[in-house]
């Protein structure tokens, strides 16, 4: 590993003078059950495990699990954790959602799907002009806009990965992205490639690990994803903050939760 990577946020040298994986994140929808029947008996639980990043989810009692933006932030600084990023819709009560955000003192606001529907170069212009909007709506508020990626994005018009679209008629510094490795991985693309391509452009990531054949998520070291490699990367990306995200599972989410924790914790760069 390069030495850079020693001074990132999320590693640290150990007694033996390897990397070691720390400041693990997650995205709260990989327990969103447990979140919307237990919003802070879930985190304090996720505390307990070791979680130190937070990224919420919308959820069906709204953007932070039934709480207000005030009360998570005061329960995750007493837990010890930091809400950093949120993902959200560019909708109609956009102006509210930065205003919810602002408050909870996270640093960036993600929107988590395509606000504009339609699979050509066309569409992925107009949406980066609305990106672009977004992106100095946070920027005024205090906050980074950025954009999570699917998998659909890197199909292609006329021989041009829609996903290149949106790095390209976005201002670096208005518009980050958040890669959701496992998908770009699944879709035969290389995050490596991106991140000397496009520095700079991916602070944040979705850490999962994929089931090839299943097209879902898994627990770490039971997929198709080298999450040693990745992390090996984090340097080339100038990664700050990676959530753990896993959608599916075999048995209770809470046990993947502490399988993947510890996963991690046990690497050795």
């Amino acid at each position: 590993m390069a030495l850079g990577a020693l001074f990132l946020p999320n590693l640290a040298a150990s007694a033996m003078g390897k990397a070691e994986v720390k400041n693990v994140g997650i995205q709260l929808y990989t327990v969103r059950n447990e979140m919307l029947a237990d919003a802070t008996g879930t985190l304090k639980q996720l505390a307990k495990i070791g979680y130190k990043e937070l990224e919420s989810a919308r959820s069906e009692k709204g953007l932070y699990y039934g709480l207000q933006p005030k009360e998570i932030k005061k329960i995750t600084k007493d837990l010890g954790m930091n809400l950093r990023s949120g993902h959200v819709a560019l909708d109609k009560d956009w102006d509210r959602t930065v205003e919810a955000a602002a408050e909870t003192g996270q640093e960036y606001l993600i929107c988590s799907s395509m606000p504009s529907k339609g699979q050509t170069v066309s569409n992925y212009e107009r949406v980066a002009d609305m990106f672009s909007k977004a992106g100095e709506d946070c920027k005024k508020a205090g906050m980074k806009f950025g954009y999570h990626n699917h998998e659909y994005e890197f199909e292609k018009e006329n021989g041009k990965v829609l996903y290149d679209v949106l790095l390209e008629k976005t201002d670096p510094e208005l518009v980050k992205m958040e890669m959701d490795l496992g998908w770009v991985i699944l879709t035969g693309n290389d995050p490596v490639n991106y991140f000397n391509q496009y520095p700079g452009r991916f602070p944040l990531w979705h850490l999962k690990d994929m089931d090839k054949a299943k097209l879902q998520s898994t627990e770490f070291g039971k997929g198709a994803i080298d999450i040693k490699r990745m992390l090996q990367n984090a340097d080339k990306s100038k990664m700050k903050y990676f959530f753990v995200e896993q959608e599916e599972y075999a048995g209770e989410p809470m046990a993947s939760v502490q399988y993947n924790y510890d996963y991690l914790r046990k690497l050795s760069m």
